[in-house]
């Protein structure tokens, strides 16, 4: 899959699993509101066929404690 195919597929379906290399996975979203309402979102990035580091999307995190500290 292309980058530009990859980004498609999340504009389209909002969220989707996609393979990131060998037996790995991992589920990418178009925007916040396919999160829990205590995720954030952070940058996607993942190898596709003609770019090793494209930007789908984001993944849903669970921010930690330390997250929003400033130090």
């Amino acid at each position: 899959m292309t980058c530009r195919q990859a980004r498609s597929l999340l504009a389209a379906q909002g969220a989707a699993v996609l393979g990131t290399g060998g037996y790995t996975y991992d589920r990418f979203v178009r925007d916040r509101s396919f999160c829990e309402p205590t995720q954030i979102t952070k940058n996607a990035f993942v190898p596709t066929r003609d770019t090793p580091e494209c930007l789908v999307g984001y993944r849903c995190i669970e921010p930690g404690r330390d997250w929003f500290d400033d130090e």
